[in-house]
């Protein structure tokens, strides 16, 4: 529960936790901009070292995180393929065009999963011919909004596919602590089939701020200027890093929880009646579900459930979602699903 209500809308609404309140209290800080933030320093060099990768920087969100990666990677006018239905051609607002100035390639995929002979298909290769934009990365989600995890044979695909033609690949890794705990590998397993990771510590992290970006250290030195550039350079930054250490530390090892409890509740909700559970989208925290026959609409139940204290989202293409978190408990489940079978 958070300020007194059940709220399912997504891992986003997770505030800090009591350690975290207690680390950014008392946080030693310094400039970031001059390299000063011991902080943000030690963020950094942890986030990179668990991702396998030798540098790290600390942004002020996720969308900023994958846009660098694109304005890093990429030169204006450059092709960037990616899946038609991911975080960056979907909800960052236009922001590949306007920051990084690239021409994005989409592929229509299955539950994230770009069919390989079309990537490959689409990867531009005459490197000569004045009339086509260059392809200058290929980028993809693990896992995504949609709940779905990429696995290791997938990842190691793309990455041979990528080096056929000496192409970099850009992980959007949100929530990839997830997809190693629903994978059951260490992250590096997923992170040695990609170049450049962001990572979310504000979702089912519960960090208050921030995600990070990870790669060569020459990558990243360019990245951090590139981040001045769109006005990302922050000063005594180490408040909030000192949540994210504790979210990349501690908050990791119980995602499973998480998972279990939407596996719960993936059971609970079909006992409702006119509700059809799309149980095997339900991967990691996630629980996607349509309305059939059920007494109610999208937009009625959201109204419902609000009087009862109950946050949720309303319907997207049809589907709706719930999200366990670190403030959803069984007994919340529990009194959610209540309500529904109640609803009239």
């Amino acid at each position: 529960m958070i300020n007194g209500k059940i709220d399912l809308r997504s891992d986003t609404v997770t505030v800090p936790t009591d350690a975290m309140r207690q680390a950014m209290c008392n946080a030693v800080v310094g400039d970031d901009v001059y390299g000063d933030d011991v902080t943000v320093n030690e963020l950094e060099a942890l986030a990179a070292e668990m991702m396998g990768k030798e540098a790290g920087l600390f942004v002020p969100s996720g969308v900023m995180s994958n846009q660098l990666a694109l304005f890093t990677h990429a030169q204006r006018g450059n092709e960037v393929i990616l899946p038609d239905n991911c975080h960056i051609v979907v909800h960052e607002a236009g922001a590949a065009a306007i920051i990084a100035g690239v021409q994005l390639r989409t592929v229509q995929n299955v539950a994230g999963e770009m069919p390989l002979d079309i990537v490959e298909q689409y990867i531009r290769k005459d490197p000569d011919d004045i009339q086509q934009p260059k392809t200058a990365l290929i980028t993809y989600e693990n896992a995504d909004s949609d709940g779905q995890v990429r696995d290791l044979a997938y990842m190691q695909s793309i990455k041979a596919l990528a080096d056929k033609y000496n192409l970099p690949i850009h992980l959007d890794g949100a929530r990839i602590f997830n997809a190693a705990t629903y994978l059951g590998v260490d992250v590096k397993e997923m992170t040695q089939y990609v170049d450049t990771v962001s990572v979310c510590l504000s979702k089912g992290l519960c960090a208050p701020v921030g995600s990070v970006l990870v790669g060569s250290a020459d990558f990243i030195a360019q990245a951090r200027r590139k981040r001045k550039i769109i006005g990302g350079g922050m000063r005594q930054v180490g408040i909030l890093a000192a949540a994210g250490k504790i979210a990349l530390t501690d908050m990791t090892k119980r995602l499973q929880q998480d998972h279990d409890n939407a596996a719960y509740m993936v059971k609970r909700m079909q006992e409702i009646k006119g509700i059809e559970v799309l149980a095997e989208r339900q991967q990691i925290s996630m629980v996607f579900f349509r309305l059939q026959d059920y007494p109610l609409t999208a937009k009625e139940l959201v109204a419902y459930l609000a009087k009862h204290d109950v946050v949720i989202n309303g319907a997207e293409n049809g589907v709706m979602r719930f999200v366990t978190h670190q403030y959803v408990s069984r007994e919340e489940i529990d009194k959610v699903v209540d309500l529904m079978k109640q609803a009239k």
